[in-house]
């Protein structure tokens, strides 16, 4: 597999997709070590842009960024440009320009060929459930079907007074994801449905938000946001009904079947109903995990019934 090392890390490629590998320096930015690792298919990119980077007359070093099709790309969606955290970037000095602009188009005919993104593919770029984050006011946690904040004792009086408040994912329109300035705390914000006539309140009252330091902390709201509109695109995408459970508890990915040799998709010629195809995509990326070790035979047999009887 052909690598481009650059500031942000390491970008591995085939003609299936790219493996980047964050780098974990004390300086690297905070949501790429809370990711340490994303694969982007193929099919999941839009576009590719290269430019080199200009010092007056001298070339400085270059630019290479992926463009995702829309509703892959949950980072841009909740504002990572806001901040020095795109996922997708990978710069370097002059010496590898050359080098970094022909991956550069070996990427971009090879994302030409993939074809569109199936839906839920953007859940495949975002953190493993359950996530779960600890901030400056409290933690958050999200597990496909639900979010829920908790604060802790450094909150307001009416959050310590509630405590928790729990969102199931169909009650949630959008999740906000707002940086510190560098004075003011950073917020992440859950947008309920239906809730248009809702009372303007400061955020350190608000019953919806969770308030964050700069640093790791931001990142760390950041890839929560992210997570949770994956899910939401997932859900819209999948023809859930409105109050229905989601489908799946984890990343969909398509490519490696089954350990066990079930749950690969119908013969084809049957057109499966949108919620099979997200099914059928979890129980392969679950043999993938029990493949690579990370579910132990129990765990797999488990998580594989569990999605089989929901068919």
């Amino acid at each position: 597999m052909d690598q481009l090392a650059g500031k942000q890390g390491t970008w591995s490629f085939d003609d299936g997709k790219v493996v980047i590998q964050y780098a974990a320096g004390w300086l690297a930015p905070a949501l790429h070590k809370a990711l340490v690792r994303s694969e982007v298919p193929m099919e999941a990119i839009a576009g590719v842009e290269f430019r080199a980077r200009m010092g007056g007359a001298k070339k400085k070093g270059w630019e290479l960024r992926l463009r995702l099709h829309e509703r892959t790309d949950p980072y841009s969606f909740v504002g990572a440009a806001l901040s020095r955290d795109e996922p997708f970037l990978l710069t370097g000095d002059a010496k590898k320009e050359l080098v970094a602009e022909y991956y550069a188009d070996q990427i971009r005919f090879a994302a030409e060929q993939a074809g569109r993104p199936a839906p839920g593919t953007a859940t495949r770029l975002v953190a493993a459930l359950p996530l779960h984050i600890q901030v400056h006011e409290g933690t958050a946690a999200f597990d496909g079907s639900s979010l829920s904040l908790q604060w802790a004792g450094n909150a307001s009086g009416p959050k310590r007074a509630r405590q928790r408040m729990e969102y199931p994912l169909e009650s949630i329109e959008k999740v906000e994801w707002v940086p510190s300035d560098g004075w003011e705390y950073g917020l992440l914000r859950v947008v309920e449905r239906g809730g248009g006539d809702r009372k303007a309140v400061k955020p350190a009252k608000d019953l919806a938000c969770l308030l964050f330091d700069e640093g790791a902390e931001q990142g760390r709201a950041l890839l929560m946001a992210a997570t949770v509109t994956a899910y939401l695109w997932a859900a819209e995408d999948g023809g859930r009904a409105a109050g229905e459970p989601p489908m799946v508890d984890g990343p969909p990915a398509g490519g490696a079947p089954s350990a066990a040799g079930e749950g690969a998709p119908p013969p084809e010629g049957e057109d499966p109903d949108p919620q099979s195809r997200v099914i059928y995509a979890r129980i392969r990326e679950l043999g993938r995990l029990h493949a690579e070790g990370l579910l132990t035979d129990e765990e797999f047999g488990a998580k594989k019934a569990e999605l089989l009887d929901r068919l």
